[in-house]
């Protein structure tokens, strides 16, 4: 039985691997577009809500955890859905484009030296996983499997 036939019957091919289903691998696109999304809206709104109305900058600001956590909710939701859609569809350039957002996301959380390089790297691979998660969604969206290209 091919891959496309058992994802077609809501089966999986690996036990470690939740079932095949289309609508939960469009769910999880579409929850990690938006995280995207939100994630490069705080980088570049709350700073620019910072210097708009200085007096409340020290009462909003949440703190280094915050990029932590969020890290760590967007590493592995991002991985499943762009691994599981990409054994549907064939195309590993979504988890491709994804991994490297998260590694310059990964870098800015971890390694910039200042607000500014942290700002830079975590919108820049924000945004390339937000491509990702749009190329894979379309990918989804088109039915391309194994074979087509």
């Amino acid at each position: 039985m091919t891959y496309e036939t058992r994802c077609a019957a809501g089966l999986s091919g690996d036990a470690a691997v939740a079932p095949c289903n289309k609508r939960e691998s469009r769910w999880l696109d579409g929850f990690a577009l938006c995280a995207s999304s939100l994630c490069t809206l705080h980088c570049l709104g709350l700073p620019l809500l910072f210097a708009l109305l200085p007096a409340f900058a020290d009462q909003i600001d949440p703190g280094e955890s915050f990029h932590i956590i969020m890290l760590a909710l967007a590493i592995p939701t991002s991985l499943f859905a762009l691994i599981q859609s990409g054994r549907r569809h064939g195309d590993v350039r979504p988890l491709c484009l994804g991994s490297v957002g998260l590694l310059a996301m990964t870098f800015g959380a971890f390694l910039a030296a200042t607000a500014l390089t942290e700002t830079l790297w975590t919108v820049s691979g924000s945004l390339l996983l937000a491509g990702a998660h749009i190329l894979n969604w379309r990918r989804n969206r088109i039915g391309k499997t194994h074979g087509d290209r």
